[in-house]
C-alpha cells in the first residue's frame, strides 16, 4: 500500500494521538484511524459513505448515529467505537474527547475536501 497522508481535527491537541482520515487514491477509498489506538485498526469507507457520514455528523443533534454504513457505538466506558457495517470485524477505539474533536473539525468543514475529491472524479 503507498504512503497515505493523514489529517487530524485541528481541534485536537498538538501531540495528542487523534481520529485521522486519509484518502487512498489507489484503492479509491478513505480510511480513518485513531493513532493512539493499540490495535493499530483501519477502517475502510467507500467515498460515498464517507460523504453520507460527513453529513451525518454535520446535522444538527448529538453525534452519535448515522446510517451511512459507518457504525459509530459508545459505551459506559467513555470510549467510542467507529466500524464500517460490511467489515464489522475491524474497529477503531476513541475517547469521547477525541471523538468530539473530530466532530468539531468535520463541522468546521476540514475535512470536506474528502469528499470533494471523489466527487469531482464522478463528474
Amino acid at each position: 500500500m503507498p504512503a497515505l497522508t493523514w489529517q487530524k481535527s485541528s481541534y485536537c491537541p498538538e501531540g495528542n494521538s487523534c481520529v485521522h482520515v486519509a484518502r487512498d487514491t489507489a484503492a479509491g477509498t478513505i480510511r480513518l484511524t485513531e493513532s493512539g489506538d493499540p490495535t493499530g485498526a483501519i477502517l475502510t469507507a467507500a467515498p460515498d459513505a464517507f460523504r453520507t457520514f460527513l453529513r451525518a455528523l454535520k446535522s444538527p443533534g448529538p453525534a452519535v448515529r448515522t446510517d451511512s454504513g459507518i457504525r459509530l457505538t459508545t459505551g459506559d466506558t467513555g470510549l467510542v467505537h467507529l466500524c464500517e457495517t460490511g467489515d464489522p470485524g475491524t474497529v477503531v477505539t476513541t475517547t469521547q474527547e477525541k471523538w468530539d474533536a473530530f466532530v468539531r473539525g468535520v463541522r468546521a468543514g476540514e475535512f470536506d475536501h474528502f469528499a470533494q475529491i471523489q466527487e469531482e472524479e464522478r463528474s
